[in-house]
């Protein structure tokens, strides 16, 4: 288990006249561009005054929707090192980003603080990078997701706040998606949401760390991991994790040393495929009795469905259920939290 460097380093702030480069650490562009929605990709950013820039080898494409971990690497160092790029953004999750972690260069990483953000499988990657170096990174949309032709926001807003200021807070949507919308743009579902669930109320404040659940596993037990002690944990999962595969994974997170000592758990808004209801949650939930000494909350606006706002991972947050609402700021600094 490593050490918690202190205090965290937070990466310059983006703003108009920024460089973002994108880089494929999980599968390949090519996968994505199989629905080409690189208009609203280019439009977005350009909205946002930041200029794009591609890894040199994020294209390449293997057996496994992928490229050989020398490419992937080589475009992770190359967008660390280069002084014109501000922030590097992942393409897309995928199932290997766990690959790269033996060959990353924390020295580089270290001395060239950048906005570094992705989700889903860049999970371990923006917590082993955190871990080793005390960079802030961010658990975030990736380069493709801002490709949502419509329902976009305020997952933009979100990624914006998060990347350009240094502290801002959470207003829950109202409703959400949950499709292969990159596949047909023109026919979307709509569900509305019954907003956050209080699980065991409560007020607290920690070190933001987490993503996805099953890829933050891949770090257990190793030097990677960054310290549960003090945190304020955001998990989430996809739809292919159902209820017991959900429950196994919390249960072995939780017997992680330092686990007996966060300061609170935020879970996302489970896929449908899940079939992950309130009541088989809360039964999870409560199996494990330090637990209910801390504020839980669950089903919120972040994970494998749509808004997602984005996580400061090595940042602070701030969980608040008083008056029966859930109220969530996010900060780089304990100090930037609002009273």
């Amino acid at each position: 288990m490593s050490d918690i460097p202190k205090p965290p380093m937070i990466p310059r702030r983006l703003a108009s006249g920024c460089t973002v480069r994108a880089i494929a650490p999980s599968c390949s562009r090519a996968y994505v561009m199989h629905h080409d929605n690189t208009q609203w990709i280019n439009e977005r950013f350009t909205a946002m005054g930041l200029r794009l820039q591609y890894g040199e080898h994020l294209d390449e494409l293997d057996d496994f929707d992928s490229s050989p971990i020398a490419s992937r690497l080589a475009d992770l160092h190359a967008a660390f090192a280069d002084p014109e790029v501000d922030g590097i953004n992942s393409v897309i999750g995928g199932f290997n980003a766990n690959e790269l972690l033996p060959y990353l260069d924390w020295d580089l990483i270290a001395a060239n603080p950048k906005v570094f953000c992705g989700y889903s499988d860049f999970t371990v990657l923006a917590n082993a990078i955190y871990a080793r170096t005390g960079l802030i990174t961010y658990v975030g949309a990736h380069w493709s997701s801002f490709g949502m032709r419509d329902h976009f926001e305020p997952t933009g807003q979100w990624f914006r706040q998060a990347t350009h200021e240094m502290s801002w807070s959470i207003e829950h949507g109202t409703e959400f998606t949950d499709d292969l919308w990159f596949m047909d743009q023109e026919h979307r579902i709509i569900h509305g949401t019954d907003g956050p669930w209080i699980i065991n109320p409560g007020q607290t404040t920690g070190r933001v760390i987490g993503g996805n659940l099953g890829t933050l596993r891949l770090l257990q037990g190793g030097d990677m991991m960054p310290e549960l002690a003090g945190s304020l944990l955001f998990l989430e999962d996809d739809g292919a994790a159902d209820a017991d595969e959900f429950a196994r994974s919390l249960a072995s997170l939780l017997q992680m040393p330092g686990a007996e000592k966060i300061r609170g758990l935020a879970i996302g808004r489970f896929q449908l495929e899940s079939k992950i209801t309130r009541s088989l949650l809360e039964q999870v939930l409560a199996k494990h009795p330090r637990l209910s000494s801390v504020p839980v909350v669950a089903n919120l606006d972040f994970g494998h469905t749509s808004p997602m706002f984005t996580l400061p991972i090595g940042g602070w947050a701030t969980l608040d259920t008083d008056n029966g609402s859930v109220r969530l700021d996010f900060a780089h600094h304990p100090d930037g939290l609002a009273d």
